[in-house]
């Protein structure tokens, strides 16, 4: 029997686990790029923050909670990296240093379906126990989940919990326990000290490991939902991707409208619309990779980059892939850039491996990027994008039907 909301709409069993692990690897490249971390930051924070919240005695309803804002914690960097621009060498750390991106990030997660109230623990993750931090909160007036948080995601920056030499434990021990009192909680750092004596702690935050201890130990948690509550998760992240460039601040939102008007012309059903416009909002979250020193880049790609370019259709497979229930979301979103001659990438597929839906994705894309302005060139105008998508019609690239309508309903 198939379950519908009140709304007469049917209802999927969502997999939060499966969606967040995936989309993990988003908001890592994020951070990797803008404070000079390591990949896996935000996993190990949440490993870290789960065993200490187990050891709390937390419910697993928190623990997932814990695990969720770990991941998400460094969301809003990438929006506050566009409006605070420093020299190369200053760069590293100084968008961590500005308390907007918590702020910011509180704001992204807040259509995130958390299971319980965990309300300011993004916003407060940089608070010091002292009263030290950016918002001036002390003691046990910062929830516990943000100060759990900050001492993972503090200590993490500074002394990569994946390095395997002994000597480095002995640092982040001396480290924890000179800033006892004043940027942690003595309790925590207590706590701490307890449950990574095993050394499987350890074991489980090195780069091979993180992702599969995270998926043997975060609670499971799903959701029965529609779609329009998973195209509303949807949109924490692609809030995320659009701030990765100020050149592509409306893209995914704006693909998403065009995807949703051109399957309102066709008279596409309303689930498999909602469908389309997750695809849509999520078909970039792998350019998240791709350094902004190539997607700002104002003259010529090399071949280097342009392959570099290239890459970003294939992370975004891997991050959709592992959701149940996405498979043909990720065909749609993933797709985006193959070419019906077999031309395109990342898979090379043709005519034959191209659904419509897909066909429509590709075209829309397109028409969206080049109505935008790039840092090569202004945005263009509906007769000029047409003129340039028309030349890939003549050349068998694009769907030759739905170019038309496209001109036809955009025009």
């Amino acid at each position: 029997m198939t379950l519908k909301n009140r709304r007469g709409a049917s209802l999927i069993n969502f997999n939060l686990n499966r969606f967040l692990l995936g989309l993990s690897f988003a908001i890592d490249c994020v951070e990797s790029e803008l404070l000079g971390s390591t990949s896996n930051h935000g996993k190990r924070v949440a490993a870290v923050s789960m065993r200490m919240a187990r050891a709390m005695g937390l419910s697993d309803s928190q623990v997932f909670d814990i695990a969720s804002l770990a991941i998400l914690h460094d969301n809003g960097l990438a929006e506050e990296s566009l409006t605070h621009v420093r020299p190369e060498a200053d760069r590293l750390y100084h968008v961590e240093d500005l308390p907007a991106h918590c702020t910011i990030g509180e704001h992204n997660a807040a259509k995130f379906p958390f299971q319980t109230d965990c309300f300011e623990s993004i916003r407060f993750h940089h608070e010091h126990w002292d009263g030290s931090g950016f918002f001036g909160i002390s003691g046990d007036k910062i929830p516990i989940m943000a100060q759990i948080i900050s001492l993972a995601d503090y200590t993490d920056l500074k002394f990569r919990f994946q390095t395997p030499d002994p000597g480095n434990r002995d640092r982040i021990a001396m480290f924890l326990n000179e800033n006892s009192g004043s940027i942690f909680s003595p309790d925590l750092v207590d706590l701490f000290h307890q449950i990574s004596k095993v050394p499987a702690f350890w074991f489980d935050l090195r780069d091979p490991f993180i992702h599969a201890a995270l998926d043997r130990t975060m609670p499971e948690c799903s959701m029965e939902s529609d779609w329009q509550g998973v195209l509303d998760i949807s949109r924490v992240f692609s809030r995320i991707i659009d701030s990765k460039s100020r050149f592509t601040l409306r893209h995914t939102q704006g693909l998403e409208e065009k995807i949703d008007h051109m399957a309102g012309h066709y008279r596409v059903a309303t689930e498999e619309r909602l469908q389309l416009r997750i695809a849509a909002s999520l078909h970039d979250v792998g350019k998240l990779a791709i350094p902004n020193a190539i997607l700002d880049k104002p003259g010529s790609l090399t071949d280097a980059e342009r392959y570099k370019v290239t890459e970003h259709t294939y992370y975004t497979r891997l991050c959709l892939e592992p959701i149940p229930g996405f498979e043909n979301i990720t065909e749609w979103a993933a797709n985006h850039h193959e070419k019906l001659g077999g031309g395109g990438y990342p898979m090379g597929l043709g005519k034959k491996d191209l659904d419509f839906n897909a066909r429509l994705m590709t075209v829309l894309d397109i028409y969206q990027a080049l109505t935008e302005e790039r840092p090569y060139r202004q945005s263009l105008s509906h007769q000029q994008s047409m003129a340039i998508i028309g030349k890939l019609r003549d050349n068998g690239d694009v769907d030759g039907e739905i170019v038309g309508d496209v001109d036809r309903v955009f025009s």
